[in-house]
């Protein structure tokens, strides 16, 4: 009988590194034990573990420990188990004499709880909440540039809508649209130089900047428009006795129901000049009706003009509703466009606007005058009835005498029909009232105009003593205030 007898303690030491903690090594003998006959008599029959060898270890790091003689690893790893043949002498047992074993050494590697702990980690949680912190902070930060982009954006898009609108404002659609057109031409062409833009957002060219001479100019001919001046009467002597406040009041409302005015009638609104409305039709939009046009905007504009100073007179005074409007129309060629530079706007130049100021100067309080030219249109519109020749001739700078007409204002004036069809009977005073003053109530015309001018006087200086009595209500309010604070 031959025994062999290994250091195994010995041979597991020193193999895993100091980290390496909690391997349970077991080893399995399918020989029986020595110790006694048992063995040669078990030797082929079934052997339980009580009979075999079975030694455990327990290895942490270099250092090993022997626990004992039985299979003492943790069952709850025993699907982790790694199983090899450790020692096999590859003798064949036939050749051998009955009862002699050779030993076969199996090695069975478990995991305890300790190992399996070293290897749970917080890592897998950490790596998540590190991508989705990352995945936040890049959302947004997406999220803040496109608010940024979108706030630029519409800042951009409110400030182009606003510079849109004061051109607009300006100058005639047409004439915009031309604007924006040579703009964009002088960008393709490399005229354009970042940084000259206006406030408008136009180049320098239309500033009259150093490429202004070297552009054409927005300039056309109209060969056939009616020119209409319109002076307020009085508005100096009335002016020089109110706040500024109540001078813009009075413009703002008069001018503000004018171009409300312009707008229905399809007349374009050239500019103010001190108290002079100055308007025209048949520009930029040439049409063939623009003396009729012109007359019809001019009726309309002496209604609404005594029916705004009628209701101003309350809060500006009783003398308000004397101011008037005097009128004076022309009609003819024009040269029409921008003049370029500081304040740049649409004008008009020629002749006919020269003669139709002559018209307004020449005219009278409440009434509309108008050149011969402008009353040969309205009798080949067949509206002759519109117009009674003046008594006098008048005498015109640089013309010398001039036959001029007045625009009817009583009825029998011809009201059109639909665009292109022939003129049919009926009262300009009935227009005017449907067009001039469609925006007030029949209740407060009527009580405006029945009151006269004693009693709007009373109301007048009633409302003046009311707001210096609120005033010095407030004020002594504050006086008292201030002393109870002082009192405390």
């Amino acid at each position: 009988m031959i025994l062999i007898r290994l250091p195994w303690l010995d041979y597991f030491k020193d193999i895993f590194a100091e980290s390496e903690n909690g391997i349970v090594v077991v080893l399995e003998s399918a020989c029986p034990k020595l110790d006694d006959d048992i063995g040669v008599q078990r030797l082929n029959q079934s052997l339980d573990e009580s009979d075999r060898y079975i030694l455990t270890y327990r290895v942490d790091g270099p250092n090993a420990v022997f626990l004992g003689e039985a299979d003492l690893h943790d069952p709850e790893y025993n699907s982790f188990v790694v199983s090899e043949v450790f020692v096999d002498l590859e003798i064949d047992q036939s050749l051998l004499q009955e009862g002699t074993c050779v030993p076969v050494v199996n090695i069975h590697v478990y995991p305890t709880a300790e190992l399996e702990k070293s290897f749970q980690t917080d890592n897998g949680i950490i790596y998540t909440l590190a991508v989705f912190a990352i995945f936040a902070f890049t959302t947004l930060v997406f999220l803040l540039y496109d608010y940024s982009v979108g706030r630029r954006q519409r800042t951009v898009m409110d400030r182009v809508a606003q510079q849109d609108k004061i051109v607009s404002d300006v100058f005639p659609t047409a004439i915009r649209d031309r604007l924006y057109e040579n703009q964009a031409k002088n960008k393709m062409n490399g005229n354009h130089i970042e940084g000259d833009d206006g406030p408008l957002g136009l180049d320098e060219t239309f500033y009259g900047g150093s490429n202004a001479a070297g552009s054409a100019p927005l300039a056309d001919l109209f060969p056939s428009v009616t020119v209409v001046f319109a002076d307020l009467v009085g508005f100096t002597a009335w002016s020089s006795a109110r706040e500024p406040h109540q001078v813009f009041i009075l413009l703002e409302t008069i001018y503000g129901a004018f171009d409300k005015l312009a707008y229905r009638h399809g007349v374009f609104k050239v500019e103010t000049v001190g108290d002079c409305y100055v308007s025209a039709a048949g520009i930029p939009e040439p049409t063939d009706d623009h003396a009729v046009v012109a007359c019809r905007f001019a009726r309309a504009c002496l209604q609404k003009m005594k029916d705004v100073t009628l209701k101003l007179e309350v809060s500006l005074g009783p003398d308000t509703s004397d101011l008037d409007l005097r009128t004076g129309i022309n009609s003819g060629q024009v040269t029409a466009g921008v003049l370029r530079g500081e304040r740049s706007r649409f004008q008009l130049f020629g002749d006919t606007v020269n003669t139709a100021a002559r018209m307004e100067s020449g005219g009278e309080p409440s009434r509309i005058q108008i050149s011969q030219v402008t009353a040969d249109l309205l009798e080949e519109a067949g509206l002759a009835s519109w117009i009674i020749p003046r008594n006098t001739k008048m005498f015109v700078k640089g013309k010398g005498e001039m036959q001029t007409y007045w625009v009817r204002r009583s009825k029998g004036l011809i009201k059109p029909k639909a665009a292109g069809q022939k003129y049919g009977m009926s009262t300009l005073d009935e227009e005017a009232e449907t067009e001039g003053s469609s925006d007030r109530s029949e209740d407060d015309h009527n009580e405006i105009e029945g009151m006269n001018k004693t009693e709007r006087l009373i109301e007048y200086n009633v409302e003046v003593l009311a707001s210096l009595l609120e005033q010095i209500v407030e004020s002594r309010g504050g006086v008292v205030n201030q002393i109870q604070t002082l009192s405390n």
